[in-house]
Formats: C-alpha cells, structure tokens, sequence
C-alpha cells in the first residue's frame, strides 16, 4: 500500500482556520508547552489523559479522550516538524502502531499586521473514504469547537 500522506489531494484534505486577538508567540505557545495544550486540546465535554507527552521533533503525545458518553478514545501523535513560531506538522491517530486512519496534521500560525494570529489546520487523510468518514461524525465541528477552546484559553494566559 502506498503512503499517500505526503501527496496533497483535495478530496482527502480537512482545512479548518481561525483568527486569535493575540500574538502569534503566544499561541504557538499554547500549542507546544506540555502545560498548557493539556488544558484545552479537544472538544466541548472531552477530557484528557495524558499518557506521555514530549513535544519536540521526534517526540509523542499519547492520550486518551473521554467523550461526554464516557466512551474512550486513544491517540497518539508523533512531532516531525516543529518551527517555533510559525509550523508544526505531526502524525495523528490511535495510539497504536502503524494505525491505517492516522493522519497528517500541519498547523500554521500566521502573523497579522494589527497582531491577531491566524491559525491553519490541514489534516490530510490517508484516503478520500476516510476523509468522509470523518467528516461524517462531525469532526469539522469538533475541530472548531477545540480552536474555541484554545481561544479561551489564550485569553486567559494573555492577560
């Protein structure tokens, strides 16, 4: 099977992008120290367990969500690029190995002039199939209800 996870393709591409009112380091910020992205990472109602956490090239962040209904989901990510304070592009999947449904995910963070943060995520499945899948149990929804979460949270480290 080819690893098309390299290969950007439009019918396999999630794009969900948000402005912040604060500067980009700071939101680059919440993203990257262990402290801070525990405290908002996910959906409304999800909680967070985290298993081990390195975030630096090479690293991983193995987690568990709990959703609303107590049910239990596994991740992993694994970092392959990080470039303080403008990228970060990691692996994303259940925390097992060589999971078929991980993903790449490539998040910007672009500085404006009046110094709002724009916030690109990119996730970039392997198939089209999965792709619709996800799409279909709400995870653009999900994926803008956690962007809201991390503007709450960078309010509050802002001030």
């Amino acid at each position: 099977m080819t690893d098309t996870r390299n290969e950007w393709a439009l019918d396999r591409e999630i794009v969900i992008t948000r402005v912040y009112d604060a500067p980009r380091e700071l939101v680059f910020e919440a993203w990257t120290n262990p402290e801070h992205i525990v405290r908002w990472f996910g959906p409304n109602g999800f909680e967070v367990t985290t298993h081990e956490i390195d975030l630096r090239v090479g690293g991983r962040w193995r987690f568990d969500f709990r959703g609303p209904d107590g049910t239990h989901y596994s991740n992993r990510m694994v970092f392959e690029k990080i470039e303080r304070p403008t990228l970060l592009v990691f692996e994303h999947g259940s925390d097992v190995d060589d999971d078929p449904g991980r993903f790449r995910m490539t998040v910007t963070f672009d500085e404006q002039s009046n110094g709002k943060t724009v916030v690109t995520l990119r996730q970039l499945h392997p198939t089209a199939e999965q792709r619709a899948h996800v799409i279909g149990f709400g995870a653009v929804e999900l994926g803008f209800q956690t962007l809201d979460k991390l503007a709450a949270h960078v309010a509050g480290m802002h001030t």
